[in-house]
């Protein structure tokens, strides 16, 4: 009998959109990283591109930091996205 319920929740979702947004606009993991006012490392972007569960508090520190590298490649007039088009979980 599986007594932890930790165990029985899913934490692999596969590639999220965040993935193909960053792909989009020519992103990767490091100018996410430098974006961040936050602490946010290189392994919780490739965690957040990948799939893995990450709690809401990371997800809304992508999200910051996503919308800030965009704009700092001068898509100032472009869209912000919100954490529900970034993630499918």
């Amino acid at each position: 009998m599986n007594d932890a319920p930790h165990e029985d929740t899913e934490r692999n979702f596969g590639p999220q959109p965040l993935d193909a947004i960053l792909a989009e606009h020519s992103l990767d993991n490091h100018d996410i990283v430098a974006a961040c006012e936050e602490h946010l490392t290189h392994k919780a972007v490739q965690r957040a591109r990948k799939g893995r569960r990450l709690t809401k508090h990371m997800q809304r520190r992508v999200l910051a930091a996503l919308n800030k590298a965009v704009a700092l490649q001068g898509n100032e007039g472009k869209r912000e996205w919100k954490v529900s088009e970034l993630f499918n979980y």
